[in-house]
């Protein structure tokens, strides 16, 4: 099962570096990892996605509060929360498919951010299924090039992991 981990830690140098040593050394694969500071330029969130079933994700988690740096760690899997992930795609843009493209770029509230003659880069926003959509709808036309961010996510309401 995928479970999506928000951790907040101090914001110092090789955090990172012990979090993902701590999954590998268990043998748990990073699906996607996102780091950014907080409102308070001294903490950082951390999103991490990965698999496992309950016992070992609690496991993790135990393993996680352990280290020094971590102020706090939630399994945001069985609460309700907000996710969303940026992708940058480029694309062949033909002259003869432009018009198909940009209605399917309207479809799903993306946005073209750089064009040329030949390609569109597309930014878009949204949650994992929304994305592999257009992703599957505008392949044909020829991806040349994707960036993703990865999933981030906070807790719904006003339950806080502050």
């Amino acid at each position: 099962m995928q479970h999506t981990i928000s951790i907040l830690v101090v914001n110092r140098f090789g955090v990172l570096s012990r979090i993902s040593g701590l999954f590998s050394g268990r043998g748990f694969n990073i699906e996607s990892l996102n780091v950014a500071e907080t409102s308070d330029p001294q903490i950082s969130r951390m999103t991490i996605v990965t698999c496992g079933d309950d016992k070992k994700i609690e496991q993790i988690t135990k393993q996680l509060n352990k280290l020094i740096d971590i102020i706090k760690v939630t399994d945001l899997t069985n609460e309700k929360y907000v996710d969303r992930e940026l992708v940058l795609v480029k694309m062949n843009a033909e002259p003869r498919v432009r018009e198909e493209i940009l209605r399917i770029v309207s479809i799903f509230r993306a946005k073209i951010v750089d064009m040329c003659p030949t390609s569109y880069t597309i930014e878009m926003t949204g949650q994992e299924g929304k994305i592999q959509g257009f992703l599957d709808l505008i392949e044909p036309f020829g991806i040349q090039e994707i960036a993703r961010s990865g999933r981030i996510a906070i807790a719904r309401g006003v339950k806080s992991i502050n």
